[in-house]
């Protein structure tokens, strides 16, 4: 089975980060819950979560080292080299923060972050994350099933789709001062997708919460799909009829199409799909059919041609 039961030591006491132990041990004892929540948004990153449970989603693969995770990213709102965003994303303000849902339901509702932390326990999962660059990383994060949060505002018969706007703030965000992309960044699902267990609402990463340069403070992470697929830094989630427009399939429908499903049988025009550099390693790894996630997700796509709709 390439999903297992997790193991009975957490994915930090794995592969721990430099220092990972000594700082949340000093945070734990330093920090209450109370003060935690009054602490300033400046603040909050690196913090841990409390009550995050253990998961059944989880790989045999080693997670991928935290300053890897949080220093190595793609995340164009705050420029497009790999360590733009851990370098200028920390003055993101993430509190106050509110998620608005609306569209095609019947209880269009905003909800702020500390409601949805507090919406369904919170999981630790490791998934992999496989890059469209042909780059991939091991990650514990911790998060819910979004599903939780569509199923709280009622969708209609009409829901077919799922969009996700991501903030637009280039006083925050230096990257948006630039017209690399067309802001703000907007993803899409197809409405089962969406509501797919393995399609987590994610808040945190290695026990912590998420760091501004992996998305905070909420974000979705698609684990059978290329990384562009799951939004970061969320502000609105609408359901729709028509499939959505989305911000990479807009600048370049030829490269990357709308669902985005790791394929390594169908090549970027650029580059060869069938491997994947993994964070960390020095040798190249065969990519695999929607990441390693196949028997949990192939019947999504059941008759369709996925060179067609790759």
């Amino acid at each position: 089975m390439l999903i297992q039961r997790p193991p009975d030591i957490r994915s930090s006491e794995i592969t721990p980060p430099e220092l990972f132990h000594d700082r949340r041990r000093f945070l734990q004892m330093a920090l209450g819950a109370t003060a935690l929540a009054a602490l300033p948004p400046a603040f909050a990153a690196g913090l841990p979560l409390a009550g995050i449970r253990k998961s059944q989603y989880t790989v045999d693969d080693p997670p991928t080292p935290y300053e890897s995770v949080t220093t190595y990213n793609n995340f164009y709102e705050f420029g497009t080299a790999k360590e733009d965003p851990a370098k200028y994303a920390g003055g993101l303000k993430t509190r106050p923060w509110t998620i608005a849902v609306e569209g095609e339901v019947h209880k269009a509702q905003a909800f702020d972050i500390e409601d949805i932390l507090k919406m369904a326990p919170l999981e630790e999962r490791i998934y992999r994350l496989r890059c469209v660059e042909a780059w991939s990383m091991v990650v514990p994060w911790v998060g819910f099933p979004l599903a939780e949060l569509l199923k709280r505002v009622e969708p209609t018969g009409n829901a077919k789709f799922v969009e996700f706007t991501t903030l637009q703030d280039a006083a925050q965000m230096p990257g948006q001062r630039t017209r690399v992309l067309d802001w703000p960044y907007r993803e899409g699902l197809r409405m089962d997708e969406a509501m797919h267990p393995l399609t987590l609402l994610t808040v945190g990463l290695y026990g912590e919460i998420l760091p501004n340069q992996n998305g905070a403070p909420v974000r979705i992470v698609v684990p059978w799909k290329y990384g562009f697929k799951s939004a970061k830094s969320i502000v609105r989630i609408r359901l729709v009829e028509q499939q959505p427009r989305t911000t990479w399939n807009d600048a370049a429908p030829g490269e990357y199409g709308f669902y985005a499903n790791v394929n390594p049988a169908v090549d970027h025009p650029r580059w060869s799909q069938a491997k994947e550099r993994r964070i960390g390693e020095f040798l190249k790894r065969p990519s695999l059919p929607f990441n390693g996630y196949a028997e949990q997700v192939a019947p999504l796509y059941g008759g369709m041609d996925l060179k067609k709709y790759f």
